[in-house]
This record gives structure tokens, C-alpha cells and sequence, in this order.
């Protein structure tokens, strides 16, 4: 266990260890700005096809200045949940996922999780922790951008979310939803 930093703001609440579906225990934690180069370090282990479905785009290396300014949060406005692994004495960042304010009440939320660490239901506890999170800095309603071949995610956020609108346009499809919180209740906290 980490010793809580002292930023301004910094929800130590979110920190916790999680046990996934094979028995990995891995940890969830909000985003640091020293986070960056772990960000980047992450973006370099995933395969193309999990990059594009992230960004949409074949973004082979993660820039300096967007990992700086993915891992600068607010921690109100702007949140991100990593979920790291220790191995030895380093430590890997194996999944994030984030809210950023469209406006009073309104999120929009992504979230990726690295290639050898999916199919545990990392995914799922990674989607709800934001939501959660996020509910408790009261925003209501949610966005996100899921390229339409991406059924994973598409039924992840119709299994657990109320969908009120849904577009597709050039092959991305925006979802416009709310919290279902018996649904979420179900997911392991």
C-alpha cells in the first residue's frame, strides 16, 4: 500500500485493492501527474487494435504533453481511476478510466484496459468505479464516443447504464446515458 500524496484534492476515498475473476490483485487508484510516463508506458504495450478503439486513431506513441495532460486531473471536474500492478520493485499501469465535465451534471467517460489483462472483468469494475465517482461529485448524465464495432463496450454501457440517445456517425457511435444504480450495485467495489 502507497502512501497517500499530498495534492490538493487528491481522493484518497478511490484508492483500494481489487481481486479480479482469476484471482489477480491489482490496484485502482486516481490519477497522479507522475503518472505521465506510466501513462505512456502503458499506450506503448497496447495492441493497435486497442489503441484505435481508445483514441480512433493509430496513435503509435502517446506525446509527452497529452500523457502530462491526461494524468493532470482536478479530481472534481476532471478524474481519472488507474489500476496498477506491482512487479518487484516497478510498478505497471495496466488500465485507466476517466470522466472530464461537458457541463453542470454532464460527464463524458473512456476508458481502456491493456490487452493481456482483459477478459477479467477489469473492464466492468473499471467503468463502474468512474460512474461512481463521478455520481458522487454529482454529475447524472453521461457521454461516450465507442467506435460501432466495438461490441464490448457497447454492451458493457447497455448492460449497466440507462441509454436515453443514441447516434452513429462515420462509424462512431455516441451514447448519451444515466447511472442505473442497482445495476452498478452488482459490481464488485
Amino acid at each position: 500500500m502507497s502512501a497517500t500524496p499530498s495534492i490538493q484534492g487528491y481522493p484518497a476515498e478511490l484508492e483500494r485493492d481489487l481481486v479480479l475473476r482469476d484471482g489477480s490483485v491489482v490496484r485502482i487508484r486516481p490519477i497522479r501527474p507522475d503518472d505521465a510516463s506510466r501513462l505512456q508506458e502503458l499506450h506503448s504495450r497496447l495492441s493497435v487494435n486497442t489503441a484505435y478503439q481508445r483514441f480512433f486513431a493509430i496513435v503509435k506513441r502517446l506525446p509527452p504533453d497529452w500523457a502530462h495532460t491526461l494524468a493532470t486531473v482536478d479530481y472534481q471536474r476532471r478524474l481519472a481511476l488507474v489500476v496498477e500492478v506491482h512487479g518487484g520493485s516497478s510498478v505497471e499501469l495496466i488500465a485507466v478510466g476517466r470522466y472530464d465535465a461537458i457541463d453542470a451534471g454532464e460527464a463524458e467517460v473512456a476508458f481502456v484496459v491493456e490487452d493481456r489483462w482483459q477478459n477479467r472483468g477489469l473492464g466492468t469494475i473499471v467503468f463502474a468505479e468512474v460512474l461512481r465517482a463521478a455520481a458522487a461529485r454529482s454529475f447524472r448524465r453521461f457521454r461516450a464516443y465507442v467506435l460501432a464495432d466495438n461490441r464490448r463496450m457497447l454492451d458493457l454501457i447497455q448492460r449497466f447504464t440507462r441509454i436515453e440517445s443514441r447516434t452513429v456517425e462515420q462509424n462512431v457511435t455516441e451514447l448519451v446515458f444515466t447511472l442505473v444504480p442497482e445495476a452498478i450495485a452488482g459490481i464488485p467495489a
